[in-house]
């Protein structure tokens, strides 16, 4: 069976959120939309998304790290907010794995969100519905985009391609190959619920340190004691330059 999902790489990720304000964007515009958001610039912001990043400090000070942890719906293959729903709402379909809302059966129970491990679940508070990430299920088999754009709108928005995107099932797919050769892990697998989408693990970069780096070099200009300064009697760079 195909099981589409996620794979992300956290050892790229910068933090930047562009994955969160394109997945708002098209899914707000799209077939999950209208997304809420009554007070996103005030005190106490509102607001309904898909997908959110969460920065936090790792380590002791001074040897600390900062990680960016982007979360969203991991489209579980044994979801358990799928059995608790009374109204059959929501649902996960059999030719792609795919988790979704029905959202002309949900009556926003939040059954689903008090099942689901992740807190991937969201209620938009002008419709009473739950709503979730769709993997853009109304982009990926889209006829009308060029192939290269039938991918989740957080995968082409990404700018360190920290996102990929495919079959796990498939071993020769662009996900399945990034998870085993990084060794890629699914969260909190000791839930059961066996999520689709995967992190890649944050990796220590090697740093070389050259002979001649060691050496502290003083700057040319320092050396005679001649900085650069126009006579007094020639305009100053602040004269002509726009800043």
């Amino acid at each position: 069976m195909t099981q589409l999902a996620l794979v992300i790489d956290l050892n790229v990720c910068v933090g930047c959120h562009a994955c969160v304000t394109n997945c708002k964007q098209w899914n707000t515009s799209g077939s999950a939309g209208p997304l809420a958001d009554f007070s996103p610039y005030g005190a106490d912001p509102t607001g309904t998304f898909f997908n959110r990043v969460q920065t936090f400090e790792v380590g002791e000070y001074p040897n600390t790290q900062t990680v960016h942890f982007p979360k969203s719906c991991l489209h579980c293959e044994d979801p358990p907010c799928v059995p608790v729903c009374p109204t059959g709402a929501s649902y996960k379909r059999a030719e792609d794995g795919i988790v979704l809302v029905d959202y002309d059966k949900c009556i926003g129970c939040k059954y689903c969100s008090w099942a689901c491990p992740y807190g991937a679940r969201e209620l938009d508070a002008e419709r009473k519905v739950m709503t979730k990430c769709t993997l853009c299920v109304d982009r990926i088999y889209d006829a009308s985009l060029p192939e290269r754009d039938r991918q989740p709108s957080c995968v082409l928005a990404c700018p360190t391609n920290a996102r990929l995107y495919g079959d796990i099932h498939d071993p020769d797919s662009v996900v399945s190959v990034a998870i085993r050769d990084n060794g890629g892990y699914a969260l909190m697998p000791e839930w059961g619920t066996h999520p689709a989408n995967h992190y890649l693990p944050r990796r220590k970069t090697a740093m070389h340190v050259h002979e001649d780096e060691l050496a502290r070099a003083d700057n040319p200009l320092k050396i005679d004691g001649l900085q650069p300064k126009p006579a007094k009697n020639e305009p100053a760079l602040d004269d002509f330059t726009s800043w």
